[in-house]
């Protein structure tokens, strides 16, 4: 709904104080940053091709896109010089995920949409791109919507989070309120989860201890 492939059958979506049916769909998505969890780079473009993609249909300048893709090459840890020129097989899966993460953030999106973005990574290299995503979205300042079904990582990474059973949200709220009271039998249960993990680590540390 957000970016308008389903229109809202009720209620108001907001992005920057404009009502999104009064805008341009097409003009609308483009404003938009996409981070999917396939990443879906395009194999026959180089990274550099691959990150200034939409600043190229959105109208921007040779220069000003090359200068684009260059900054944020370095931000996300694959500097220009050594990575822009390659295609994506030659990258790691986290690296793609990286030149994904960019090419999202390539034309200054007021909104990102991240869906599973670091699903397929393994727990070390998910762990490092969750940290450094957290600090880029707090550089940056923009607002991020994603869905992910491992709610350590909506915890560790998100403002606000709204859990969602059968197509409707049964429980919102900062981190920290609902681990403190869900309100809800099923959000209450999914919030237990980490809790037990937990204990069941500090258990197996015990037994390791006694031997």
């Amino acid at each position: 709904m957000i970016n308008r492939l389903i229109e809202p059958s009720s209620g108001e979506i907001i992005v920057n104080e404009i009502n999104i049916l009064d805008m341009n769909p097409v003009e609308l998505r483009r404003r938009i940053g996409y981070v999917f969890q396939e990443i879906g780079l395009f194999p026959h473009m180089t990274i550099a091709e691959n990150v200034g993609i939409v600043s190229k249909l959105v109208g921007w300048s040779k220069a000003d896109i090359n200068a684009r893709v260059h900054e944020l090459l370095i931000l996300t840890g694959l500097p220009a010089d050594e990575y822009a020129h390659k295609m994506p097989s030659e990258l790691s899966g986290g690296q793609k995920q990286r030149v994904g993460v960019a090419r999202a953030l390539a034309a200054r999106p007021e909104v990102m949409l991240m869906d599973e973005p670091f699903g397929a990574l393994d727990p070390i290299t998910r762990t490092g791109l969750q940290d450094e995503f957290k600090k880029l979205q707090k550089e940056l300042g923009v607002t991020v919507i994603m869905v992910t079904h491992d709610l350590m990582e909506a915890l560790i990474l998100a403002d606000h989070v709204a859990i969602m059973q059968e197509g409707k949200i049964v429980a919102m709220g900062t981190p920290k309120e609902l681990l403190s009271k869900a309100d809800n039998k099923y959000a209450e249960k999914l919030l237990d989860a980490p809790r037990q993990q937990s204990e069941k680590l500090a258990e197996i540390l015990k037994k390791e201890d006694r031997k």
